[in-house]
């Protein structure tokens, strides 16, 4: 633990020097020659494709975003074409739209259906893991797939080592966490909104009233997910039970029930406040999905991203304010991974193709942008001009965003700036440590339970946070979180005191 602990550290200072020394792509030709039922048995020291010969195989990749392309069998013949003569394979995507993610995922992890690749992230990848579901590439990764294991940084896969195994290929992107109030700039303007200065819930009350009174709607739109920014400042250990953390800069290391805090209580009471006022939409704790327009929301992400994807999303002009200063953890460099299934026919050629979804900048430009001719054209000079906003596919779920081509209209290239807050990020006091729930198991199942009944109405302020979250921690207590709370900070005393 130790060793992995400071290994993990060194990320943090690591990250700004290796972003940039790893930054450059690769030309956008479409004939550039870039190099390149359980996992029991699946050790990854083992060349396990079962194909051969010249045979194209088709790999299932299953991910979340806006639903299906409009143009999804254009651009599907579009990239085959490509991938086919690149490395012999077709690529077969389902992306799920955003309500429909949480329940799909259950159904494909638990059921045992067949892909070949599938999207996850922190708030179930250890239990996906432990389910079995996922490939250990730790060898395989180095030989099917070279390329990419030295372009990503090496803490990157420690990041998401399980048991220091690897099962999942880590997105090198913003993997520091910040968060950003994004308006759209025309509503901020009108009503005079110092977007500056007023950076908090408590601080925008009186504008946002403003707001529902003179546009008869509500602002700040929810859905069932709330605004879980409310939590964003603490570790969660991977425990994937948000009311269980340690503040990302408690120097103490002290386990704490999250909706007992002071600044997470003031905040849950201001989105009650504005829940009852009319900011908050009635439907929020049933909205399955949010709508495209949005005039504030909170979104992870970096400045110009209002520019180059908040805006053009929504058809707005959007401004982006910092809400939270970069924090990098276990769980941020785990936001966005991709992982084979455990019962892959291919495993080998899916690390091939994930090589070139985040080293082919061709490649690259087609999942994140959509069919050239159609959602975007290359310049003259190398760039890139989006013609819609169309495209549904989700691009932090795919690859880096480094080999990501930057678009002709930006004075400067965004990813840059992705780079530096990674580079100035501040490392939660518990990186590289990771819950066991081994001897917690049942009190775990029982508190997730408890919470997932109660976390849709406490993050959209549909319910009085102070009387709610005392119902919610008895409950909680009555299900073992108490027993939670002391094997965690037992671990972490352990781990940190050695």
């Amino acid at each position: 633990m130790k060793k992995k602990l400071i290994a993990l550290l060194m990320l943090v200072v690591m990250l700004g020097a290796l972003a940039v020394g790893c930054g450059g792509k690769n030309e956008k030709q479409p004939n550039d020659n870039t190099s390149e039922n359980t996992g029991d048995n699946n050790t990854g020291n083992e060349s396990a494709d079962k194909t051969g010969g010249d045979e194209v195989v088709t790999l299932k990749w299953i991910m979340v975003g806006n639903g299906m392309p409009a143009n999804y069998d254009a651009w599907k013949e579009h990239i085959n074409a490509y991938l086919e003569d690149k490395i012999g394979v077709n690529i077969e995507v389902e992306v799920v739209s955003w309500g429909d993610w949480d329940n799909r995922r259950s159904v494909i992890v638990n059921s045992g259906e067949y892909f070949d690749i599938l999207f996850t992230d922190a708030g179930r990848y250890l239990s996906e893991v432990n389910l079995g579901a996922f490939y250990d590439i730790s060898d395989l990764v180095q030989t099917a797939a070279s390329d990419l294991y030295d372009y990503i940084p090496a803490d990157y896969w420690e990041a998401v080592k399980v048991n220091d195994k690897i099962y999942s290929v880590p997105t090198y992107k913003d993997s520091s966490a910040t968060q950003y109030l994004v308006w759209d700039k025309a509503i901020a303007e009108k009503y005079n909104v110092d977007i500056e200065e007023q950076t908090t819930f408590q601080s925008l009350t009186d504008s946002l009233k403003e707001i529902v009174e003179g546009e008869g709607t509500a602002p700040f739109v929810l859905d069932k997910q709330g605004a879980g920014v409310v939590l964003s400042q603490y570790d969660a250990m991977g425990a994937e039970l948000e009311p269980l953390g340690v503040r990302y800069d408690d120097e103490t290391r002290t386990v704490v029930n999250t909706l007992k805090e002071e600044q997470v209580m003031n905040d849950l009471k201001t989105l009650h406040e504005w829940y009852k006022a009319g900011i908050i939409n009635a439907d929020a704790p049933t909205l399955a999905e949010l709508p495209s327009y949005r005039m504030l929301f909170t979104a992870q992400g970096w400045s110009s991203a209002a520019k180059t994807t908040w805006g053009p999303n929504m058809g707005v002009e959007a401004v982006a304010i910092q809400y939270t200063e970069p924090i990098v953890s276990n769980s941020t460099v785990r936001g966005s991974l991709n992982a084979i299934y455990s019962g892959s026919k291919h495993p080998e050629k899916a690390l091939e193709f994930l090589k070139l979804v985040n080293l082919d900048s061709y490649v690259r430009d087609a999942f994140y942008y959509g069919l050239e001719g159609e959602n975007f054209n290359y310049t003259e000079d190398g760039k890139l001009e989006k013609l819609n906003s169309e495209w549904t596919m989700a691009g932090y779920t795919q690859g880096t965003f480094f080999t990501v081509s930057q678009l002709a209209d930006e004075e400067f290239n965004q990813w840059d700036e992705v780079k530096e807050l990674n580079a100035k990020a501040n490392g939660s006091v518990l990186l590289g440590f990771d819950l066991d729930p081994s001897s917690i198991q049942n009190e775990l199942a029982n508190c997730r339970a408890v919470w997932q009944k109660y976390r849709s109405e406490v993050l959209t302020g549909a319910r009085d946070p102070e009387q709610l979250v005392e119902t919610i921690t008895a409950e909680l207590e009555a299900a073992g979180f108490n027993t939670i709370m002391e094997e965690a900070q037992r671990q972490i005393d352990e781990a940190f005191n050695q």
